[in-house]
């Protein structure tokens, strides 16, 4: 078996997220990734660095917005993607429409229309904390708060994690890239309507969950590995955020999972 070739890995958030709030799982990719690989991490338009750009209200849009951002900044292809949420639906559609572009996928709690249902893509228990976010028009410390609650079990992977310098690392994010009101609704409004190709993803995926997610119901990402036969592989506690509940593992598992595939030719 042939050792790992340095390659492009690019990483994408969810919904109104950006790069920021990878933290320093780039770092730890990076470090793993053979000698003179790079990791790049784009904003969808709206979130970010892009936060002045307006969204696009589909995910096909999201698609054509992102290749655009990434033959700007002359990213060689194709490449590797980690993605998680609404980053996990543009990979889907990216790979569908676009294979040569992509050589693999990760796809970190995700969840599909028509694989799995509504219910399960957000979990009821939130939705009256979300309407009450909305409705009072909630400072923003109170939804980074809510965010943190939703998305993790154990930030860091450690009780000795310091919870107050994350959401203070939120909250300067939220400051110096405000996403509008109106890219925020155009997002969910794609992620809403976004309806996955039935067909198996052109390239191979691996799905990763954490069984403590209480955002998107774990369930999810189980039809999809059905659906797809791809490898799931599930981490026993950590929530919605796997990469920072638990990103040296999600590092550990990219690694083992690249180390036993072969390194074949680019898709063509």
């Amino acid at each position: 078996m042939s050792p790992p070739r340095p390659a492009t890995w690019v990483l994408l958030r969810g919904l109104t997220r950006e790069q920021g709030h990878w933290g320093d799982f780039p770092a730890l990719l990076q470090a793993a990734l053979p000698p003179g690989s790079q990791v790049i991490t784009p904003d969808l338009p709206g979130n970010g660095r892009l936060w002045q750009s307006r969204s696009p209200a589909t995910v096909a849009g999201m698609v054509e917005a992102l290749r655009q951002q990434l033959r700007g900044l002359d990213v060689p292809g194709p490449c590797h993607v980690v993605a998680m949420s609404l980053g996990a639906m543009v990979t889907v559609e990216w790979m569908h429409r676009h294979p040569q572009d992509v050589l693999d996928a990760v796809l970190i709690n995700t969840s599909l229309k028509p694989h799995s249902p509504f219910w399960r893509r957000l979990q009821p228990c939130h939705y009256p904390t979300i309407l009450r976010l909305l409705l009072t028009g909630a400072p923003a410390a109170a939804w980074e708060r809510a965010i943190l609650q939703m998305t993790t079990r154990h930030p860091g992977g450690s009780a000795s994690f310091d919870v107050a310098a994350l959401l203070h690392h939120w909250m300067a994010l939220r400051a110096a890239h405000p996403v509008a009101t109106a890219n925020g609704l155009r997002q969910l409004w794609a992620a809403a309507r976004y309806q996955a190709p039935r067909g198996l993803p052109p390239a191979p995926v691996l799905l990763l969950n954490g069984e403590g997610d209480r955002l998107v119901h774990p369930s999810c990402s189980q039809v999809l590995a059905a659906s797809w036969g791809a490898p799931l592989i599930r981490h026993p506690t950590a929530g919605h955020d796997l990469p920072l509940d638990a990103g040296p593992w999600v590092v550990q598992q990219i690694r083992h999972w690249q180390a036993s595939r072969p390194q074949g030719q680019p898709p063509t």
